[in-house]
């Protein structure tokens, strides 16, 4: 991996994980976790983020879900809510 995209990732693995620090989910007790996974899944998500320790994968990949953008689903949510009669200046 170039050192230039090695420096990219880590600002954005370092990004994610302050913004979940700062909302406090990084204190208290550690919980342990299992589960069973394809090995060419973790293999390429080791690669694509960077993160040589499975346990730090697991923890980024935990952090980008509380992180993940909802902009979707509230859209969606939103469908039906504006008067079809409304005059926009497009």
């Amino acid at each position: 991996m170039k050192a230039e995209t090695e420096k990219f990732l880590a600002a954005r693995r370092r990004g994610v994980m302050e913004t979940v620090a700062a909302q406090g989910l990084l204190e208290g007790e550690n919980a342990p976790v299992g589960a069973r996974v394809s090995r060419k899944l973790v293999a390429r998500a080791k690669e694509q983020s960077g993160i040589s320790s499975t346990t730090a994968l697991v923890e980024y990949a935990l952090a980008k879900v509380v992180l993940e953008d909802d902009f979707g689903r509230k859209l969606v949510a939103l469908k039906g809510t504006i008067p079809k009669d409304i005059k926009l200046d497009v």
